[in-house]
């Protein structure tokens, strides 16, 4: 994503008195930047397989398996570190996500549905493929649950590789690719939350219920304490995990309720603002510094009601979920001890190469074929823009799985030789795909645009 405007200005703002703010004004374009969040994470991994492959190996993995508790009187929640990363911190990712989902669906390209069509198509095609495949080379078997893995991308990775392609690319192609992420982060959320979810526990899922329901309609009602929605967050958070349903889905659901309004239009805070300028600059002509106070306070409280709360959510939390919960769990995850024995198991596994199949193969072809067969049926439109060559190299960048099928492994297998051959087919299929859509996307930027027959 940009550098949200507000964010933009309010570090310019601060630029002129204060030196700090000078020198974040100048790097704050990088920050929003999915190219260098994405090196970011490239970095974490290559840390997280350093330590799995040298004499820290231990360390990593005691450090991993140590238990953090929360106690409050008889009440006790421990887990390990790795799975307070993967349910706890992984939980602020999805928020985010259900932030993005939110803005796309009201007022993004989603919010079209002959727009929609396109991405809709590709990215159904993009999951269905690479499942079928893992599921032609594994069903019966003991790798048969992770079906999921392959049907997810990492959009960091995808648009960070796009980016080094250059502004060759054309808007429309971008634009499609973070489009159909975003339906695939649909469609992977449905699969974690109804095939990845463990026993249902009624109690706990009718606290969670009757927490949501008081999230609603204290959000009808128009009460915006941050303190409130955090701790009732929290509570939701926990009772979904209590439920038996995977924890991260009550990111994915808080993120889904941010209002994609704003509280107050242009037009009312214009007549408003300057209302208050007008009395603001009364109070100072009449040494009133009280009243002067009060309306600084008022415009304070405008200003806030002018913006979204899902785009306030967005531009607040997308650093955090980008350059730490992410890294983190890259860390945490991405930790595979790599030898001649792992190597020999995991090419002789159907594990590894149902992921790696699945997310190499599977994904250009599903989405080339998805579209192919819908702009043939007359239900969605290629742009003008869009070459049948680069719609092929956006469908070998979705293959980047990375993050997210590393995520849905550990959901799908828990531990053990099955998570290493799987985690091995991901990383390879990722870095291929990398390679394939840097290639094709180059080289389809070069030649000139051609209109295809639609």
């Amino acid at each position: 994503m940009k550098t949200p405007p507000r964010t933009r200005g309010a570090l310019n703002a601060l630029a002129s008195s204060s030196r700090i703010a000078r020198m974040l004004a100048s790097a704050q374009r990088y920050v929003y930047t999915e190219q260098n969040s994405g090196i970011v994470l490239l970095v974490a991994t290559a840390l997280a397989l350093l330590c799995a492959n040298s004499a820290l190996r231990d360390t990593y993995h005691s450090a991993l398996e140590t238990s953090l508790a929360i106690e409050l009187g008889p009440f006790r929640l421990a887990k390990d570190l790795q799975h307070w990363i993967n349910d706890g911190l992984m939980a602020i990712f999805f928020f985010v996500v259900g932030l993005e989902i939110k803005r796309e669906l009201t007022h993004g390209e989603l919010s079209k549905l002959a727009v929609a069509a396109l991405p809709i198509a590709a990215a159904a095609g993009g999951m269905v493929a690479p499942a079928l495949i893992y599921v032609s080379l594994n069903a019966g078997g003991p790798g048969a649950s992770g079906w999921g893995i392959p049907m997810a991308t990492d959009i960091a990775f995808a648009v960070g590789v796009m980016a080094l392609v250059g502004p060759r690319i054309p808007p429309a192609l971008r634009m499609l690719l973070l489009t159909l992420a975003v339906v695939d982060d649909i469609g992977a959320i449905l699969v974690i939350a109804i095939f990845y979810s463990g026993n249902l526990s009624l109690p706990a899922f009718a606290a969670a219920a009757a927490l949501l329901a008081v999230i609603v309609l204290l959000r009808q009602l128009g009460l915006r304490s941050v303190t409130a929605y955090v701790a009732l967050g929290a509570l939701f958070w926990l009772a979904v995990y209590l439920s038996g349903v995977h924890a991260t889905i009550a990111g994915v659901v808080l993120g889904l309720l941010a209002p994609a309004r704003p509280l107050l239009s242009a037009a009312s805070f214009r007549a408003d603002a300057t209302a208050i300028v007008r009395g603001y600059g009364a109070a100072l002509d009449a040494s009133d510094s009280e009243r002067a106070e009060a309306l600084l306070g008022q415009l304070e409280e405008l200003t806030v009601a002018t913006e979204a709360p899902v785009d306030r959510l967005e531009r607040s939390f997308h650093p955090w979920a980008s350059y730490f919960v992410l890294p983190l769990f890259a860390l945490a995850n991405a930790g595979v001890t790599i030898s001649i024995d792992t190597l020999d198991a995991a090419f002789a596994s159907p594990i590894t190469w149902g992921a790696g199949l699945g997310l190499l193969v599977g994904k250009p072809l599903g989405i080339c074929a998805a579209v192919f067969a819908a702009v043939q049926l007359r239900v969605a439109r290629l742009p003008r823009e869009i070459t049948w060559k680069s719609l092929l190299g956006v469908g070998a960048l979705a293959g980047i799985g990375f993050t997210m099928s590393i995520f849905i492994t550990e959901l799908a297998f828990g531990g053990g030789a099955n998570v290493e051959q799987a985690k091995i087919g991901v990383f390879a299929a990722s870095f291929l795909s990398a390679v394939i859509g840097f290639v094709v996307l180059t080289l389809g930027s070069r030649a000139p645009t051609a209109r295809r027959a639609d």
